[in-house]
């Protein structure tokens, strides 16, 4: 005896919820981007026409208006930098060292601590800008 199925399961994929997932996450995606800030140290960056954004392999030193050094967001001194520096390096040389400096930082301050990173073999450097308002 031969039942037959009263429901029959059909080959065709219905791709409204793969949509509905990949829209929610686009969606994630862009608000969560324009949370992304620098860290919580506030630094006035001087103004370029030209600035670009380098978001892979970096390690920030920040001097703010003070003359107080950050490295990445942990406070750092000029004595204690190059030694704070070295494991980060060690990790991958080819990291851009990107120099956050206040626009009242003297320009002395921020050649010392470029000094201080080529002393510890730090070969690329980057000074952060800001877009000029127009």
């Amino acid at each position: 005896m031969k039942f037959e199925r009263t429901h029959r399961i059909e080959p065709n994929f219905n791709y409204a919820s793969l949509t509905d997932i990949v829209l929610q996450l686009l969606i994630f995606f862009l608000l969560s981007s324009s949370f992304v800030s620098s860290p919580g140290i506030k630094v006035a960056l001087p103004k370029a026409q030209a600035s670009e954004i380098q978001a892979d392999r970096q390690t920030v030193i920040t001097i703010t208006h003070g003359g107080k050094l950050y490295l990445n967001s942990d406070e750092v001194t000029t004595a204690t930098l190059a030694q704070r520096l070295i494991p980060v390096l060690d990790k991958d040389r080819n990291q851009v060292v990107i120099i956050r400096a206040d626009q009242e930082v003297s320009l002395q301050k921020a050649v010392e601590v470029i000094d201080i990173a080529k002393g510890v073999g730090a070969q690329k450097f980057m000074i952060a800008t800001e877009p000029v308002d127009e």
